[in-house]
C-alpha cells in the first residue's frame, strides 16, 4: 500500500517537474540574425532563359515570422514568373551541430528542397546545392547581399557538368512592413 502511495504521489508530481525545467540555451548570435528576414517583403526580379526554364519577369511577396521558440523563421509567399504563379512555404534555421544555414522550402506544384551548408560571410548569405539538369550534374549557386536593413539582392547560377557559372535569375526583394 505504501509503495503504491508513493507511485501515485510520483506520477501526481511529475507534470509540475516538467514545468519546472529549464528553459532551452538562449539563441546563438548566427539564430539573431535571422531575425533580418521578419516582415513583408516584395520581390522583382528577372530569369534568364536556357535549359532549365523560360526567360521573363519575376514577382514575389512574403512574409516572415519567428517560429514558436525563436530560433527558425518560416515565410509563406507568392511568386509569379514566366512558369506561372506558384505558392511557397520555407522554413530558416541554423545548424549549431554543422555550423551551417538551411533551408526548407515546399511550393503548390509539389516542389520540395532542402539547402543545407549556408554561409553568412559579411552581408552575403549563400548557398551551393548538388543536383542535376537535363540529366547531367550540376551545381546551383545563390546568393543574397543583404544590402541594407530593408533590401537585398539576390542571384541564383549554375555549373553543369562542372562548366562555367551561369546565371539563371537575379533581382530585389524590398521589405514592406
Amino acid at each position: 500500500m505504501r509503495r503504491t502511495t508513493f507511485l501515485v504521489a510520483a506520477l501526481l508530481a511529475a507534470p509540475s517537474v516538467a514545468v519546472a525545467r529549464p528553459q532551452s540555451a538562449p539563441r546563438s548570435l548566427e539564430v539573431d540574425k535571422l531575425g533580418y528576414y521578419v516582415g513583408t517583403w516584395e520581390g522583382h526580379g528577372e530569369t534568364m532563359g536556357g535549359p532549365l526554364g523560360s526567360a521573363g519577369k519575376l514577382a514575389s511577396r512574403q512574409t516572415c515570422s519567428w517560429f514558436a521558440g525563436g530560433f527558425q523563421v518560416i515565410c509563406r509567399g507568392e511568386e509569379q514568373g514566366p512558369s506561372g504563379k506558384r505558392q511557397f512555404l520555407n522554413v530558416l534555421a541554423y545548424d549549431d551541430s554543422s555550423k551551417a544555414y538551411t533551408e526548407y522550402s515546399v511550393s503548390s506544384r509539389g516542389e520540395a528542397e532542402y539547402d543545407r551548408g549556408g554561409s553568412l560571410a559579411g552581408n552575403t548569405l549563400m548557398f551551393i546545392v548538388d543536383s542535376d539538369a537535363g540529366g547531367k550534374p550540376a551545381k546551383f549557386r545563390y546568393s543574397e547581399t543583404h544590402v541594407s536593413p530593408g533590401r537585398y539582392t539576390y542571384r541564383a547560377e549554375v555549373s553543369v557538368d562542372g562548366g562555367k557559372w551561369s546565371e539563371l535569375a537575379k533581382g530585389a526583394i524590398v521589405r514592406v512592413k
